[in-house]
């Protein structure tokens, strides 16, 4: 269940994990609080990932699929607001 709130750009982005914030990530539209999660515990995920980026574009070389964000680790947040023009 994907929750109403519409998170933006900004607020994805400012969600790093610094200065007490969580760990926000997006895929495919949605948002997702990965602060508790092991992997994402020294705030970079494989060495590869930051919070507070959309990884969709980085899921077609990820040695796993969508799968993982099942883990009771992962929140989803909400929705990540689209610039319609």
């Amino acid at each position: 269940m994907i929750p109403d709130q519409i998170v933006s750009l900004f607020e994805l982005k400012r969600n790093t994990g610094e200065r007490g914030t969580r760990k926000f990530i997006a895929f495919n539209g949605i948002v997702y609080d990965v602060t508790d999660c092991p992997k994402w515990r020294l705030d970079m995920h494989e060495w590869l990932h930051f919070p507070g980026q959309d990884l969709t574009s980085e899921m077609p070389d990820a040695p796993h699929a969508e799968e993982v964000f099942k883990h009771d680790c992962v929140k989803i947040v909400g929705r990540l607001e689209t610039n319609v023009s």
